[in-house]
């Protein structure tokens, strides 16, 4: 059952004993997440992390009543709104499933506990803080200093199911447009390859 998450971590830290992941295995819960449901709500503290088996998800906030998203996790993924999670302060952000999804959890205490009884998961612990912070930064990054039509062109090279799967006015938001400017990127573009 936990044998994607087993190998994600031995990845991530190939040191890891086959010991010190079955004390991790017995801490973490399966979850199923229907298509709509939210996997962390804003206003509610983040109570655990979480391991995408399968699914889609979406990172997002809401402003004068309009969500904007800020990332989208496929399977293989960890996600979390990781600042409620560590700070234990009620989350800013949400996470919602865009399709059933399958995560397992692991719970703040939980993690605290690995910490304490296995080293190697402290560097568990600071590779995926560095792989949390690596993607939002990009993304900050993308926002900042490219164009709405490459930052289109970045999520069609880098993420192209979404364009299958997510609504067109989550992508714009995702790539900072209004879904009447991301029909003319796309417009153009289509002009643009014949």
């Amino acid at each position: 059952m936990f044998e994607k998450i087993r190998l994600y971590y031995r990845s991530l830290v190939p040191r890891l004993t086959d010991g010190q992941l079955d004390d991790l295995c017995t801490k973490l819960i399966v979850k199923q997440v229907k298509k709509g449901e939210f996997i962390v709500r804003a206003g509610e503290v983040s109570r655990f992390v979480s391991f995408m088996n399968y699914g889609l998800a979406r990172l997002f906030y809401t402003v004068d009543g309009k969500d904007i998203s800020v990332a989208f996790f496929n399977p293989g993924d960890y996600i979390a709104e990781y600042e409620s999670f560590l700070t234990r302060a009620p989350a800013q952000l949400s996470i919602e499933a865009l399709a059933d999804t399958e995560i397992v959890d692991l719970g703040y205490d939980d993690m605290q506990g690995l910490y304490k009884k296995h080293d190697a998961f402290q560097e568990f612990g600071r590779r995926i803080s560095e792989c949390l912070f690596i993607n939002l930064n990009q993304r900050n990054t993308a926002l900042l200093s490219l164009s709405p039509e490459d930052r289109y062109r970045h999520m069609i090279a880098n993420q192209p199911a979404l364009m299958q799967i997510v609504p067109q006015y989550m992508l714009a938001s995702y790539i900072g447009v209004t879904p009447e400017h991301l029909s003319r990127i796309r417009r153009k573009m289509a002009v643009g390859s014949q």
